[in-house]
């Protein structure tokens, strides 16, 4: 029987934007008023996707929607590792919403994978490529736990290689731009009939034929609609999303199923269009209300719609770049702007000279890890589960691929895979795909390259540098700040370097100013210490282990820090020749500092308490026993309570975080016919709901 389907597909992506030696994301100015970029899109975007507002003519909140779960989805992987410890909600809203689509469509989730990090893979080594779609496949195995049935392709960017490393881990589907259809036919049909500008027929399946002889399923959105909702405006209403796509599944008139369905950046929803969430959520409302339209996702649709049509693909294209995939190697005319005269001839000589680097550190990698490996390149496949899985997963890996036994060689075998991790990150497209060689994107996947060749030196691959940094001296930017790559590089490097030692220095002075230490990601620290005290004046001297948790690597550092008030603090730190002397008593660190009392110091600095928190804290520990309760007499006191509790900080005029509270509420409360009475009601007026649950 013919249907009606449509669907909506939004890719979530920002690159990695750690620093290399922390693992950790710096401020980024140009995001202010928040810490980075990722941070800020959270906030207007993943966060609001997954509890979106849909409001009433008096613009009160009539429903709150996890617009995920009825959409279909990927989020770059880099992304998801950042979103797991930093928006942990935002994160845990998007792995809700892939279970509960897999009870929606009939079993078919609606996330989607990605390759790892973003890179163009048309432009990427074999190896490389293979160690994406690997790594990728991983990252959404342990999240989602399941495996991915399609995977969206960087920038959509697509060739027969990349296809067939999809096909080959059991990837079923990826989605592509209209333009970037060759030639289609029916199956079973002998005549091709080559893709004018207007693009293939969207409404269907394609099956496109491998050289290996396997086959996968293509997607074509449809450009124009996708366009409207990216660029013009049509995501200003949500009823006129819905209706579009409405109109785009019954147009045919045949008796065949059609899928009418779109492709834009996520961030479309809410960073790109302010309340594009919101608009989101009406549309996906309206579409499933409809009952002559079903809305659905690919994995559904390709499973009961089995592919109509076979295709040729144009190799070398994107959905980004209108002369293929040029944007990351060359001056092709595309980029995001810039002053008059700014040209984007950087590309190629950066291009060169990153292949180039990673044909040197691959060599380097094969060589020495065929002394320290079983197979090096599966090592390197396998070694996702390192980066996902932390100390534990180190030591199964090693026992599992390391053919060596030394310590020493272990370490080795670890910085060699740390090396290969970060070549790869230096690939990230977003390096490319704007107008200068000094952004901050370009910038990034500079760390990254500079910290690869970094780890290859300190192992024995020393010949690297100097030939890459020659090389980067070509690619010359805009800014007369910056003007070439290798400039840039150094710039970075001294900038963001970070050594034991530093990490050592930084937990002596905040322990001497009594201040919070900072998160160390890529490092733990251990050890002991004593204290001495005047007035205005403190003084710390100890011994602390400093673990790089990458590489195993321990060091061992004495130290002695001395503050004068919060903000003139001096250390001096020394490494010790043995890490294993960490275990010795402290008091020969004390050296010529001779206190009278002796005190551990505390934990953090003073801090001043929010007058908000002691309501914040009670409301939320009454929602917490909202949604334990099991009986109409309970929830009437716990009703009460959050009463009193609204009612307090009103007089007190504290300004409550209610976009986390309307969240609180609509998750404990949705479902439960017996929170509906009058005490309810208070309630949700109080915080902004219509007075009728939806």
């Amino acid at each position: 029987m013919s249907r009606a389907y449509a669907c909506i597909h939004a890719h979530f992506y920002q690159p990695p934007r750690e620093n290399p030696w922390l693992e950790e994301v710096e401020p980024e100015p140009s995001a202010a008023p928040y810490h980075d970029w990722n941070e800020r899109i959270t906030v207007e975007c993943y966060g609001p996707n997954g509890a979106a507002r849909v409001l009433d003519p008096e613009d009160r909140i009539r429903t709150i929607r996890n617009n995920y779960a009825s959409l279909s989805f990927n989020f770059g992987p880099t992304l998801l590792a950042w979103m797991d410890q930093k928006a942990p909600r935002a994160y845990a809203r998007v792995l809700e919403a892939d279970r509960e689509s897999l009870e929606r469509f009939g079993g078919h989730g609606s996330a989607l994978a990605q390759p790892y990090n973003h890179m163009i893979m048309p432009l990427a080594t074999p190896r490389d490529r293979r160690t994406q779609v690997s790594w990728g496949i991983a990252d959404f195995r342990r999240r989602f736990a399941r495996n991915p049935e399609g995977m969206w392709l960087p920038e959509t960017a697509v060739d027969l290689d990349t296809l067939e490393a999809l096909a080959e881990r059991g990837i079923l589907f990826t989605i592509l731009a209209p333009h970037q259809a060759g030639r289609v036919r029916a199956v079973g049909s002998d005549e091709w009939t080559e893709v004018e500008d207007g693009g293939p027929d969207t409404t269907v399946t394609y099956r496109q034929r491998l050289p290996s002889g396997r086959d996968i399923a293509l997607f074509f959105y449809d450009g124009p609609v996708s366009r409207a909702v990216a660029f013009e405006k049509l995501l200003d209403d949500g009823e006129a999303l819905a209706g579009t796509l409405m109109g785009m599944a019954h147009a045919g008139g045949d008796e065949r199923s059609r899928l009418a369905h779109i492709a834009t950046d996520g961030e479309t929803y809410g960073h790109h269009h302010a309340h594009g969430d919101m608009a989101l959520a009406v549309a996906l409302e309206r579409l499933e209300s409809d009952a002559g339209v079903r809305l659905t996702n690919y994995g559904q649709f390709l499973a009961e719609n089995p592919p109509t049509h076979e295709v040729e693909i144009r190799e070398g294209t994107s959905w980004s770049c209108a002369h293929g995939v040029e944007r990351w190697r060359s001056d092709c005319g595309c980029s995001t702007g810039g002053e008059s005269g700014w040209s984007q001839a950087w590309r190629a000589p950066l291009r060169e000279a990153l292949d180039r680097l990673s044909e040197d550190l691959s060599r380097f990698f094969e060589t020495e890890g065929a002394r320290l490996f079983t197979d090096p390149w599966a090592a390197r496949d396998a070694y996702i589960d390192v980066v996902l899985g932390g100390e534990d997963a180190r030591s199964e890996f090693l026992s599992s691929w390391c053919s060596a036994e030394d310590e020493a060689d272990r370490r080795r075998a670890l910085r060699l895979l740390e090396m290969q991790r970060n070549a790869m990150l230096s690939f990230t497209s977003c390096g490319w795909f704007f107008n200068d060689l000094a952004g901050i994107e370009t910038r990034q996947i500079l760390r990254y390259a500079a910290r690869a060749v970094e780890l290859a030196g300190s192992i024995g691959g020393v010949q690297v540098r100097e030939p890459f940094l020659r090389r980067l001296a070509e690619a010359r930017g805009n800014a007369p700040d910056a003007p070439d790559g290798r400039q840039i590089l150094i710039a970075e490097w001294l900038s963001s370097r970070v050594e034991a030692s530093d990490v050592a220095a930084a937990h002596a002075a905040c322990l001497a100013a009594c201040a919070s230490a900072p998160g160390y990601p890529a490092w733990s620290l251990s050890g002991d210490f004593v204290t001495v005290s005047a007035t205005g004046v403190r003084a710390v001297a100890g011994i602390v282990r400093v673990v790089d948790q990458r590489t195993d690597d321990p060091s061992v550092f004495r130290f002695r820090a001395l503050a004068r008030g919060a903000t003139d603090v001096r250390t001096r730190v020394r490494a010790e020749a043995q890490a294993g002397r960490s275990n010795e008593p402290i008091e020969a660190a004390l050296e010529d500092l001779r206190p009278e009392t002796m005190a551990a110091i505390r934990e953090g600095a003073d801090r001043r308490e929010d007058p908000r928190c002691g309501s914040v804290s009670e409301l939320q520990s009454a929602f917490e026993a909202l949604n334990a309760s099991t009986s109409d007499a309970e929830d009437e006191g716990i009703l009460l309570e959050l009463i009193r509790c609204l009612d307090e900080a009103d007089e007190l005029n504290v300004e409550l975080p209610l976009w986390d509270l309307q969240n609180a509420w609509w998750r404990v409360t949705r479902g439960r016919s017996g929170l509906r009475g009058p005490l309810a009601v208070r309630i949700r007026w109080r915080l902004g709901f219509s007075d009728d649950e939806d």
